[in-house]
């Protein structure tokens, strides 16, 4: 960790991965504990970039990544700045919910697409109940309040994409967990765990 001292306040910076700004309070999920890379700098020469960019792989598999979270809600972020080397302007990931599961209560500035992958539920948004299944794709508007909600007896899964970075970038940063996700397991999903494959 290195510092820069002005004559009225001490900056400390703190690299991806180390304990952010959530540092000593009670942790929630573990990647909202830690700071995170949510644009990455643009460094070298137009020819190093340019192909760097075209050497970057264009498929990345779910299994690659480790679910984090639970007990109700897990998820995978597989696509954004600080997971990958291409993507600079959106964010990818899937999202699991056990059996009547739910999700935290929260808003953000950038919008939001959910398709859904299986299962069958509803989001709450801004106190609107929209109802979902598999197939429908769900879009949360910019600076909702919304909540993620499962509303069958199996498994439901949701891919989710955004320009979450885009907008962090443009200094659109507001965003807020109204409750918190919850720390037990649903009723009916005492023995979920996510799944190996979608």
């Amino acid at each position: 960790m290195s510092e820069e001292t002005t004559s009225e306040e001490t900056t400390v910076y703190i690299k991806p991965g180390e304990p952010g700004h959530n540092a000593g309070k009670e942790v929630v999920w573990e990647r909202w504990q830690k700071k995170r890379t949510f644009v990455r700098a643009l460094e070298g020469t137009y020819g190093e970039v340019y192909k760097s960019l075209y050497a970057q792989p264009r498929v990345y598999s779910h299994g690659d990544w480790q679910w984090k979270g639970g007990p109700q809600m897990y998820g995978k972020a597989m696509i954004n700045p600080q997971a990958v080397e291409i993507a600079q302007s959106i964010e990818c990931h899937l999202n699991v919910f056990s059996p009547h599961g739910y999700g935290q209560k929260h808003g953000h500035m950038n919008s939001a697409v959910f398709y859904i992958l299986n299962g069958v539920g509803h989001d709450v948004h801004d106190g609107v109940h929209l109802p979902y299944e598999a197939g429908d794709a769900c879009i949360v508007e910019n600076g909702c309040v919304h909540q993620h909600f499962n509303d069958g007896d199996g498994q439901m899964a949701a891919l989710v994409m955004k320009a979450k970075p885009l907008f962090l970038f443009m200094h659109m940063i507001f965003q807020k967990v109204v409750d918190y996700p919850p720390k037990e397991p649903s009723p009916g999903g005492e023995n979920y765990t996510p799944p190996d494959n979608l």
